[in-house]
């Protein structure tokens, strides 16, 4: 599995992570035996959100017993995001997750809120011991452009570690800008809905011949070979979910697949990045 730090800190993460969104939606056992298989396949990577229904829950049962394996990322959504906000949904993530502290805890998406009251409160939590490091979701240039004035004036001496963007082979925006902003200020960049949310080239697509032919020189699947374009180069990782133990097996094997320039060059001649979006997207 390959592995590389997480953005400005020392901790070296696997590329290949887990998501949750909508985790609960489905068998919780599988979903549970899941998480647990890809912990043993080194995705130690493991993010979840407040808003994600009772996935909190169902990571704190597949984590109990390994937690200091595990890079343990939450979200707060942006209506709880006030100085008190953030300290109170913490504590309830912290509760439904069954641990003391989390690894990282983002911004799910920017709200009304000041940046800065939000950062005091991240701030508030790290020097509580309840979190290691802060981050963000969703957030475009001029974004983090804000957030930079707003760390400063909350006197935050790291800064965010992240920022947890949607990124698939069909929506690439974050390569116009976003991706070298993030590089530059050594944040992660972490790119949820790998696989599209149910917009993945089917088999016989062009594209789902690009990746075909390139999975079939590795002897890997065309989800794989996505995977390991998407995570291509630092500071990128990506976060697929996995319902079952087969799904996590798969996406763990991406984890060790590089890919050579020219079949890089054939993926981004067959789903060509666009013209930049108005506003950077997002689910």
């Amino acid at each position: 599995m390959r592995r590389r730090p997480f953005g400005n800190t020392r901790r070296k993460a696997p590329v290949i992570g887990q998501g949750t969104w909508r985790l609960d939606e489905g068998d919780r056992a599988s979903a549970v035996r899941a998480l647990r298989r890809g912990l043993d396949l080194g995705l130690d990577h493991i993010d979840t959100a407040e808003m994600y229904g009772d996935a909190e829950l169902m990571v704190g049962e597949a984590v109990e017993g390994r937690r200091e394996e595990v890079l343990l990322v939450s979200k707060v959504l942006p209506g709880n995001a006030t100085r008190a906000g953030v300290a109170a949904a913490c504590e309830r993530s912290l509760r439904r997750l069954a641990t003391d502290y989390l690894d990282a805890y983002l911004l799910h998406w920017r709200g009304g809120i000041p940046l800065a009251e939000t950062v005091q409160g991240f701030e508030d939590l790290r020097a509580a011991g309840k979190i290691l490091w802060w981050g963000v979701s969703n957030f475009d240039v001029g974004d983090l452009d804000d957030l930079a004035k707003a760390t400063a004036g909350a006197g935050s001496p790291g800064g965010p570690v992240c920022n947890q963007v949607l990124y698939h082979l069909e929506e690439r925006a974050i390569e116009h800008a976003l991706l070298a902003r993030c590089e530059e200020a050594e944040m992660a960049v972490v790119g949820y809905s790998p696989f599209g949310h149910g917009r993945f080239p089917p088999p016989g697509s062009p594209g789902g011949e690009v990746l075909a032919r390139i999975a079939a020189v590795h002897g890997a699947a065309p989800r794989q070979v996505a995977l390991a374009f998407l995570t291509r180069k630092a500071p990128l990782f990506a976060i697929p979910k996995a319902a079952s133990p087969d799904h996590a097996i798969e996406n763990a094997g991406a984890g060790d697949l590089i890919l050579s320039a020219g079949e890089i060059t054939m993926i981004d001649r067959a789903f060509p990045r666009g013209a930049r979006p108005r506003s950077l997207p997002m689910i």
